[in-house]
């Protein structure tokens, strides 16, 4: 079992991001570890730590990476973020 899930700030636009990319992983089915070894496969370098990361809102990924991270989740990057 994973850790708990971190109470995030949805007040600012990285922490509803951070909603987003979680709740787009679990409607895939994908758990944190999946989702890096995706993006990994494809030539980043990504971790699962990472993965966590941008999921709890204490970080945000790079432009670069968020083709990588639509593909990994089988959505489009215009997907990935929430409404304003």
């Amino acid at each position: 079992m994973g850790r708990p899930a971190k109470e995030i700030d949805q007040s600012t636009y990285s922490g509803r991001f951070a909603v987003r990319l979680r709740t787009l992983r679990e409607k895939a089915g994908l758990t944190i570890d999946d989702v890096a070894e995706r993006i990994t496969q494809t030539g980043y370098q990504c971790t699962s730590r990472t993965v966590y990361r941008w999921e709890d809102g204490s970080r945000f990924p790079s432009v670069d990476m968020l083709p990588e991270i639509a593909k990994a989740l089988g959505e489009s990057i215009r997907n990935l973020f929430p409404a304003s």
